[in-house]
């Protein structure tokens, strides 16, 4: 029997994608990616596309984007990011096509002008399957009124790395934040509620643009001797952080589920969150604040500070419902049971084309 081939459209230097090839791999598909940010990957074939500096750049890379799937003629496509991929993707016009939305490409980036939304749309209404990792992100791509199947998929956490520490083998009270230094992640409103609390140690991961901007805060703040800025790290790095804190900080503006956020609680760390929609999915409304308010976000530290028992108990839930629905292999599964059913009911439509061109 043929491998069936799928071909993925995204980063290929983003650590989200790779981890879907090697999953996929791992189940059985030949995988290529059409990329215009590659990264070498083992097992898997990239096409690079023209380099992108600017959002109008995709509109100019559909030609290439074509060529390579004419080339590569796989059995399933699947676009990350909506509104860049994913339109690159829709025009080649491939079938079975799947979308994956990750955020900001339809919660924020359509609302930025009629056209980016017209182009949403049409994107959108070219797939024959949509996901995303959270039910208001689902809920903005219904809002198109696409024809494709809607699936909530979420990225899952690989649960044999991110497991919990016993409790009373971690330091007093250190904190972690794993969201990248930009401004949607406000790590600025993180440094600001650590100095109105005293006695918390917070390490912070993701790295970004923002670094030397946070660092001149922290020391604006007086609170720079408080804080380890450990930028970016493999899984290990960030699990052997993970394992010394008690409490894990999330407060974006904007945000779907956040994969950070679900190895946090994996690791079986109290999380306080942005009082955001995918994050109520997740967290009881006692972990929540509102956006931008460190005070707010103050307050719970010091609440957990001052009472362990709460904060073990928060980590301990947290553990346990990644347990049962968090990890990473069930998710993939669950993507790859999506694949082959999608490529089954397009070649039942399609029987004389083998694999639809549609």
């Amino acid at each position: 029997m043929k491998t069936p081939h799928l071909c993925l459209f995204g980063d290929g230097n983003h650590v989200h994608v790779r981890r879907w090839a090697q999953a996929m791999l791992d189940r059985g598909w030949k995988v290529s990616i059409v990329t215009a940010r590659p990264q070498e990957q083992a097992g898997v074939e990239q096409i690079i596309l023209p380099e992108v500096r600017r959002s109008v750049d995709w509109l100019f890379r559909v030609s290439a984007a074509k060529r390579a799937v004419k080339r590569l003629a796989p059995d399933v496509v699947h676009a990350h990011y909506v509104t860049s991929y994913g339109y690159l993707a829709a025009r080649c016009r491939r079938h079975p096509l799947v979308m994956t939305a990750w955020g900001s490409d339809l919660l924020v980036t359509p609302n930025a002008q009629p056209l980016v939304r017209w182009l949403t749309a049409y994107t959108l209404r070219q797939a024959d399957a949509i996901t995303g990792d959270s039910s208001d992100l689902v809920a903005a791509a219904a809002a198109y009124q696409p024809r494709a199947e809607l699936l909530e998929l979420h990225w899952g956490v690989e649960l044999s790395r991110f497991r919990p520490t016993p409790w009373p083998l971690k330091p007093p009270f250190e904190v972690v934040s794993a969201r990248t230094w930009a401004p949607n992640y406000r790590i600025d409103v993180v440094l600001r509620a650590l100095a109105r609390v005293q006695g918390v140690v917070l390490h912070l991961l993701g790295g970004g643009p923002d670094e030397a901007a946070l660092k001149a805060l922290s020391v604006s703040l007086g609170v720079c001797d408080r804080v380890h800025f450990h930028g970016r790290l493999d899984d290990a790095g960030m699990a052997a952080v993970m394992a010394r804190c008690k409490v894990a900080i999330t407060v974006p503006t904007s945000d779907a589920t956040s994969v950070s956020l679900l190895e946090t609680m994996a690791c079986g760390l109290a999380v306080l969150a942005s009082d955001l929609p995918a994050n109520r999915q997740w967290l009881p409304k006692d972990a929540l604040v509102p956006v931008g308010d460190d005070r707010a976000l103050a307050a719970g530290l010091a609440r957990l500070r001052d009472d362990d028992a709460l904060a073990a108990t928060w980590g301990a839930l947290n553990a346990k419902r990644m347990q049962e629905e968090g990890g990473r292999d069930t998710q993939m599964d669950r993507a790859d049971q999506l694949y082959r059913r999608l490529l089954d009911s397009t070649q039942a439509r399609f029987p004389s084309r083998g694999h639809s061109n549609h």
